[in-house]
């Protein structure tokens, strides 16, 4: 397994260390209501692999941010859940996902005038 960052400059570097990527938003934001199965957050969130899922999974139960929960019957049943540190980023997820909702269009709109300013050697 790779070596993960222990050394940080600042809280937010923490924060992002924890939380960042692409797919761990995601999962903390479909796991703040419910507790999720494996297959569950495949079907939720269909653009990500399976091994990238795992990996991702992993690494926030390694932080202390979701428990898996295995459940020895046949078939086996693994279910996910966000610890008491999980939930303590649930203010901050949802802060984000407010300030996303309510800039998403300028963004957008950033974005679309960026694209179409650059030369195409700039793209």
């Amino acid at each position: 397994m790779q070596k993960r960052k222990i050394d940080f400059s600042c809280g937010a570097d923490v924060t992002s260390s924890v939380i960042g990527g692409k797919w761990k938003l995601q999962i903390l934001f479909r796991l703040m209501d419910k507790t999720i199965r494996f297959n569950e957050f495949r079907r939720l969130i269909p653009e990500i692999t399976q091994r990238m899922l795992t990996l991702q999974l992993r690494e926030l139960e390694e932080d202390g941010i979701v428990h898996r929960e295995i459940y020895h019957q046949i078939p086996p049943k693994v279910e996910y859940s966000l610890t008491d540190l999980g939930e303590s980023l649930i203010p901050l997820v949802r802060a984000m996902c407010d300030w996303g909702d309510i800039n998403k269009n300028t963004i957008i709109n950033n974005r679309t005038i960026t694209k179409h300013t650059k030369e195409p050697s700039q793209l």
